[in-house]
């Protein structure tokens, strides 16, 4: 499939299965559109068919429909969710039903360092976003039935991130993306219990991201909040948690200002 997502083909697809099998390995290339429920599960039912059982699951697809929040289109916001966090649900549904009667399996989703926020990319840093958070789900949902789910943040050169307009302090190529899919699928890892994370890999670099918690509370004494008590309290007791995408953001102004070319360790993924 094209960057841009147009109609589902399997050129690239096929050219995979041609170097698998040069290597001496079997595999099968199917397009659809995984955006419906009826695409995600012929996806998982071709597997089934040519294989008898589903081990691992890894969803990649996604297109770009960039554009400021205030301009940005429901033709824009649309198939960019529905690719990338519908079209992750999709396939997930469908092997996950086989995976609890097998009593095993993985499902690994690919989000992005985006998730944290992203200037003209509303949509995909949503859906993004989504992606984690169904993550973990699948990893509470699906750990009785021994099946694991985690999220890969890559950074990597590839068609979609040849399109960022910054350069990059830490970037990889695509065989170190699947180096660290190929360990989150393997024994090894479920032996390791590893579900619910979300990795990033970028070149020489690899990191887990933090669960998702409280990181301050305030009480109030003697009565209910009123915006008045919120205003006094919230910002010297609770306070706000940085953004380091919003810092960023400073840095490469400043760096604008003084005719230097943005740089910056983030960028897009998958």
């Amino acid at each position: 499939m094209s960057i841009e997502g147009g109609e589902p083909t399997s050129e690239v697809a096929a050219s995979v299965v041609k170097e698998i099998e040069a290597a001496g390995g079997t595999a099968v290339a199917v397009a659809d559109d995984i955006s419906t429920m009826a695409g995600g599960a012929r996806v998982v039912e071709t597997a089934l068919g040519a294989y008898g059982r589903i081990d691992g699951v890894v969803c990649v697809a996604g297109i770009l429909r960039e554009r400021m929040l205030f301009n940005m289109s429901e033709e824009e916001w649309d198939p960019v969710v529905a690719t990338h966090l519908k079209g992750t649900f999709t396939v997930f549904r469908a092997a996950s039903a086989v995976m609890r009667k097998q009593g095993t399996g993985t499902l690994i989703g690919f989000t992005s360092g985006n998730h944290q926020g992203s200037v003209a990319q509303a949509n995909y840093s949503a859906a993004k976003g989504g992606i984690i958070s169904l993550v973990r789900s699948a990893a509470l949902g699906l750990h009785k039935y021994g099946v694991t789910a985690n999220a890969v943040a890559p950074v990597a050169r590839t068609r979609m991130s040849a399109n960022v307009p910054m350069e990059l302090k830490e970037i990889g190529e695509p065989e170190d993306v699947a180096a660290l899919v190929v360990y989150l699928l393997s024994d090894r890892a479920r032996a390791e219990k590893i579900t619910g994370q979300v990795y990033t890999i970028a070149g020489p670099k690899i990191a887990v991201w933090a669960q998702p918690r409280e990181l301050r509370a305030g009480y109030a004494e003697g009565g209910a909040w009123t915006p008045e008590r919120i205003a006094d309290f919230l910002p010297g007791t609770v306070g706000t948690d940085p953004m380091p995408m919003l810092a960023m953001l400073e840095e490469m102004a400043r760096a604008a200002a003084a005719g230097d070319r943005p740089n910056t360790g983030r960028g897009s993924g998958s």
